[in-house]
């Protein structure tokens, strides 16, 4: 592999532009890069989730997710790409079906928090919502790559069981939502 950064700072930027991945330059406050904002963000989280401290499965998942967000990045920011398929879609489909077989079923909606990792991983679930929403306003004008958007779907929902699974690892921390506790309180 050749050199992929060999400058860091390149002043190109500075007058509020920043380069796709095939040389066209937008502005730094479009939605195609509000869009690999989110996504870099999501990743970093997922990062920061993995430097918590998770099981090595999930530990070995999140990698491999963060490969593919990282692939994700590379369509947005190169027009017209697509390196997601409907494949990567049924493997987190897989990996919801088996690890939300042992969670108990929901009687109440869950609140972000619980353990460290739990809710860094609820949070990433969050952030990970927020980069569809993104997505979608890009391909409300753009070509976006269609199982893009359900991969990211099923992304937050696999988030959703592994901060459930995290949350039990860590001392059954989950938070249930208690519409009667404000009833009661100051």
């Amino acid at each position: 592999m050749g050199k992929r950064l060999t400058k860091i700072v390149t002043r190109t930027g500075d007058d509020g532009t920043t380069g796709l991945g095939d040389g066209t330059r937008i502005d730094k406050s479009s939605a195609r890069i509000a869009a690999i904002g989110d996504i870099d963000e999501l990743n970093s989280l997922l990062g920061v989730l993995v430097a918590a401290g998770v099981a090595d499965d999930i530990a070995g998942y999140l990698l491999n997710i963060q490969h593919r967000l990282f692939d994700i990045g590379g369509e947005i920011a190169i027009p017209g790409t697509s390196k997601i398929s409907p494949e990567y879609v049924e493997r987190l489909e897989d990996l919801i079906d088996t690890y939300n077989r042992d969670l108990p079923p929901l009687q109440e909606f869950i609140l972000p928090g619980g353990s460290m990792p739990g809710a860094i991983c609820h949070s990433a679930r969050s952030v990970c919502r927020r980069a569809e929403r993104s997505l979608i306003k890009v391909a409300r004008t753009e070509y976006i790559n269609p199982d893009t958007f359900i991969y990211i779907n099923r992304l937050s929902d696999l988030l959703f069981v592994f901060a459930r699974i995290l949350n039990r690892k860590n001392g059954d921390k989950e938070v249930y939502w208690n519409k009667d506790r404000l009833k009661h309180s100051v």
